[in-house]
């Protein structure tokens, strides 16, 4: 009996392992289960919808929906109309997604929603206001992105103002706008100065010495002529009736000058570009030294300075036929009025000495409107100086009649006047065939009408017309004695 129990007690307990064995399954990470996994619904299938905030869009789907699941119902909204028919509205500025299910738990359609601002307002007021434009509006995020073409600049900083007023933050709009056909505008300038001077200089240089017995009055007086800062000539009268020991010179100079400038340069630039033209030159000035820490050498760096006519423009074609332009012109001029001499001792006994000129300069400076072939002048600038300066010998430059044997005059008169006209042209490139250079049908004469015509060169070609025959001497040549 007690054989029995120990048998039953035995058999139960393996029958408990079997059991436990057979409720634990085994671990496969490749089972059938794992394996038969699968996205059931995704992006990569879905349309792109964008939406903005306050619209929707209504869907029909191709068979009864039993299920929908939006992403974040924030930024979008579904609202089930029928089994076929669906309603997406934008709510808040964002990205989600939207899923439709049927019955089976199939997807039926998926929509990757973008809600951004309302773009349809700022659509029709660019075709509005610029219908000729190609411009495509889309939304990214809360910003603005602009494409497409505008026909100059005008149109498209217009576009950028809008798309800015709407997004609130010039910031958040991207302008990839395309200028189909950039104007090019050609300026015409015709710079004119005319500079008169007069200078008059009348001094008496008195030396020698009068005397009654022990009294003695020594003269000996040159005229400065401060005014101009020296002579302008050596020329003198010595009058022989003041006697030996007093003698006299009188120095007596006139001169009138007249210059004239007159530069017309011709530019073209596109629009909203920017073209400067220089005729004139570069003077060299000492611009400081530098040192080598090693071997303690100095060298002298010299920068050079422009001078001459100058002129920088920068066109905006505003529309056909108008363009806003400013325009920048100097006439500038080397100068000894106001030069600064530099002195360097080179040894105990010897020093070297650097001469640097100054530069005059007249500048106009201006930014206006104005239509394709007008002219604008910038004229009345006018500059005019004086100088008078008497030098002499105090008490005696004041008498009536005599003073003026002990003072001298020194008198400069300088008047300019600049004159610019400004003509703006609204060009375009042509054929090299249709251009012309200073040297077309240039040709050297030959050794025989050099010599005995003094011809230097043939005639010139005319453009359009066929070269004129070759002239040539026909007949005896040389010299002939009767």
């Amino acid at each position: 009996m007690a054989m029995n129990i120990r048998v039953t007690q035995r058999l139960a307990r393996a029958l408990m392992i079997i059991a436990a064995a057979s409720a634990v399954e085994p671990v496969n990470a490749g089972g059938p289960d794992l394996a038969t996994a699968r996205v059931a619904a995704a992006d990569a299938n879905a349309r792109f919808v964008p939406l903005g905030i306050g619209k929707s869009v209504v869907v029909d789907l191709p068979r009864d929906a039993k299920d929908v699941l939006v992403a974040n119902p924030q930024i979008a909204n579904a609202v089930i109309r029928s089994t076929r028919r669906a309603y997406l509205i934008g709510v808040a500025v964002g990205q989600t997604n939207v899923f439709f299910f049927d019955a089976e738990g199939r997807q039926i359609a998926g929509f990757d929603i973008a809600v951004t601002r309302d773009l349809n307002g700022l659509r029709a007021a660019l075709k509005r206001i610029l219908p000729g434009a190609d411009i495509k509006v889309e939304g990214l995020g809360d910003g603005v992105i602009l494409s497409g073409n505008v026909a100059n600049a005008t149109e498209g900083q217009q576009a950028y103002d809008l798309a800015a007023r709407l997004a609130g933050d010039g910031a958040k709009v991207v302008n990839s706008l395309t200028i189909h056909g950039r104007e090019q505008v050609m300026l015409k300038v015709t710079v004119a100065e005319v500079e008169r001077d007069v200078i008059k200089q009348l001094g008496v240089n008195l030396n020698g010495s009068l005397g009654y017995g022990a009294t003695v009055l020594n003269f000996n007086s040159t005229t400065p002529f401060s005014a101009s800062g020296t002579a302008l000539s050596n020329t003198s009268f010595n009058p022989s009736w003041m006697g030996g020991n007093l003698g006299a010179s009188v120095q007596a100079m006139e001169r009138a000058g007249v210059l004239r400038t007159l530069a017309e340069p011709n530019l073209t630039a596109i629009s909203g570009e920017s073209a400067s033209f220089l005729a004139g030159g570069e003077f060299p000035v000492p611009g400081g030294f530098t040192c080598d820490p090693t071997t303690r050498n100095c060298q002298l760096t010299v920068e050079f300075k422009k001078f001459g006519v100058g002129l920088n423009f920068t066109p905006v074609v505003l529309s056909e036929g108008r363009i806003s332009l400013k325009v920048m012109t100097e006439v500038s001029e080397l100068s000894n009025d106001n030069e600064l001499t530099l002195q360097q001792a080179i040894s105990a006994t010897q020093t070297t000495s650097l001469t640097i000129p100054s530069v005059r300069v007249r500048r106009a400076e201006t930014t206006l409107e104005i239509p394709s072939g007008g002219a604008l002048a910038m004229a009345g600038m006018i500059e005019q100086e004086t100088k008078q300066q008497l030098n002499g010998i105090p008490g005696l430059m004041e008498l009536p009649v005599l003073g003026s044997l002990f003072k001298s005059r020194d008198y400069i008169n300088n008047q300019t006047e600049l004159m610019v006209i400004v003509t703006p042209y609204i060009v375009h490139a042509v054929a090299q065939k249709d251009l012309s250079r200073p040297d077309d049908g240039f040709a050297d004469a030959s050794d025989p009408a050099t010599i005995l015509l003094g011809r230097l060169n043939h005639l010139y070609g005319v453009s359009g017309h066929a070269d004129p025959e070759p002239r040539d001497y026909h007949g005896r040549y040389g010299f002939i004695l009767d």
